[in-house]
């Protein structure tokens, strides 16, 4: 059910707000052996947490999100709770604070039930890069729930959570919510505090949200977003109602669709779904215009060379001295060298060689100064799309889930599969995902929405409006929690 029907009923006293989160507890652990969406659920703290929120709730001092079930992406800081960043290395770390975002989720009163599965240190585009196991999609248990934050948006899918916080550095939380057929936010680069968040790549990285509905993303969003004096690049202009808009005609508004989208490496099923969704808004009094972004060629190169030079510097500090795993060693040298090789896995040490490769003397000006010159040419055919365009429409993803397995030893092939997502993080825009189709295998099809720098409520406004024509078809196992 969606955010504001819960509210409806936990204020009405239709329901109590213990016995809605017993009920996803219940699920959690009837379903999740098979999908392996949460890392640790915090049973206990739920219940603590739920206890407080019906107290709210009967002192009248309760909002939308009080009482709530929400999960929380294992990269993202919670007091007493474990956070593991699905590593060896952090297996056993318990964070000494919450992030900020975790932090104004308690204040409103938000019940967690866990932490979710993901790729390790947030590196990887199928969430099967997790020590604790790879994340199944609930649509078909032998397929990818994407990555990295495939668990939060499988434990949307599965009703085994309201909805969940993810991270977004290069389409993280966008494009497992296109695999697993849920709605996918990532806002603009600084509208939501990152303290707290588990550096991957920190120009990159932004908190995001997973939601059956876009307006449940709306709603967390204002809640979580604003400037957080603990965090320099978060904004003051991140703030109000992103609702607001909803219901607005959409008569006369001009939608961008870039025709390198639409290329090469592009399933036709993809391309199809994501042009009748075009379709919806021309019917809708949307005028659709093509536009071009020539740079996309090369924004796959420039994002993981500027990610893992910026990872290979945040990773430094998990040395095996300070916190973490530590290996056993006879010097200094030999406990940091056994610690890190024990602790990462097969893809973070890949991304630490190809960022320190990327940062070493002789390649500096060749690697890093190269991609940060092609981020700053897609920074401005953005600009230059948005003097003509109110949004840009996008596939999410080249193809639907694909099966467990089927890419995770081509490193390359994995990497060129986030080409349709890099580029907003690239240039700190916001965009939404939304289901928009179905593959011949059944496995949903996700398209994205873009917007100008903290234009989220325009996005939001426009995904709702395909999202009231969209029928979604559920999971098999998805049984109702009512």
């Amino acid at each position: 059910m969606a955010i504001k029907e819960l509210h409806k009923q936990l204020s009405a006293k239709e329901k109590g707000a213990v016995e809605l989160t017993k009920r996803y507890l219940d699920r959690i652990e009837k379903y999740d052996k098979g999908i392996n969406s949460y890392i640790t659920v915090s049973a206990e703290k739920a219940i603590k947490d739920a206890e407080l929120a019906q107290n709210r709730i009967f002192s009248g001092d309760s909002g939308l999100l009080t009482g709530i079930p929400l999960s929380i992406k294992d990269n993202i800081c919670t007091l007493g709770t474990r956070t593991t960043c699905a590593s060896k290395m952090l297996e056993d770390f318990v964070p000494v604070y919450n992030a900020t975002v975790v932090e104004k989720l308690k204040n409103s009163g938000a019940v967690m039930l866990g932490k979710t599965n993901m790729d390790e240190f947030a590196m990887g585009g199928s969430s099967q890069t997790s020590y604790f196991g790879g994340v199944k999609n609930p649509y078909d248990l032998t397929r990818v729930a994407g990555g990295s934050s495939g668990g939060a948006a499988a434990s949307v899918a599965a009703a085994l959570c309201v909805a969940a916080l993810g991270s977004d550095t290069g389409g993280s939380v966008r494009q497992p919510a296109a695999f697993c057929g849920v709605t996918g936010l990532k806002p603009t680069y600084g509208a939501v505090s990152r303290y707290g968040l588990i550096a991957f790549a920190s120009s990159l990285d932004q908190i995001g949200v997973c939601g059956m509905t876009a307006e449940d993303c709306a709603i967390i969003l204002a809640v979580i977003c604003g400037e957080d004096k603990n965090d320099a690049t978060s904004s003051d202009k991140a703030k109000g109602n992103y609702t607001e808009l909803i219901g607005m005609s959409l008569k006369g508004k001009k939608i961008g669709i870039p025709k390198e989208f639409f290329g090469e490496g592009v399933s036709d099923e993809v391309k199809t779904a994501v042009m009748n969704g075009a379709e919806v808004y021309k019917d809708a009094g949307c005028e659709l215009i093509e536009v071009s972004m020539p740079s996309l060629k090369y924004a796959v190169s420039a994002y993981y060379l500027i990610s893992s030079a910026e990872a290979a510097s945040n990773l430094s500090r998990f040395d095996g001295i300070k916190y973490g795993h530590r290996a056993n060693g006879e010097t200094y040298d030999d406990i940091i060298k056994k610690t890190r090789s024990e602790g990462f896995g097969d893809e973070v040490k890949r991304r630490i060689m190809l960022g320190n490769y990327a940062l070493s003397s002789g390649y500096y000006d060749a690697y890093y100064n190269n991609a940060n010159r092609i981020r700053t040419k897609i920074i401005e055919e953005y600009a230059s799309i948005f003097e003509k365009c109110d949004v840009i429409l996008t596939p999410t993803a080249p193809t639907g889930a694909y099966k467990i397995g089927q890419q995770e030893k081509d490193p390359v092939r994995m990497y060129l599969s986030d080409i349709c997502t890099v580029t907003v993080n690239i240039a700190g825009l916001p965009a939404i995902s939304t289901p928009c189709g179905y593959d011949k295998d059944g496995m949903p099809i996700g398209m994205s929405i873009v917007g100008k720098a903290f234009d989220e409520a325009n996005i939001i406004a426009f995904c709702d409006v395909y999202e009231k024509t969209f029928c979604r078809k559920m999971p098999k196992e998805r049984n109702s929690v009512q």
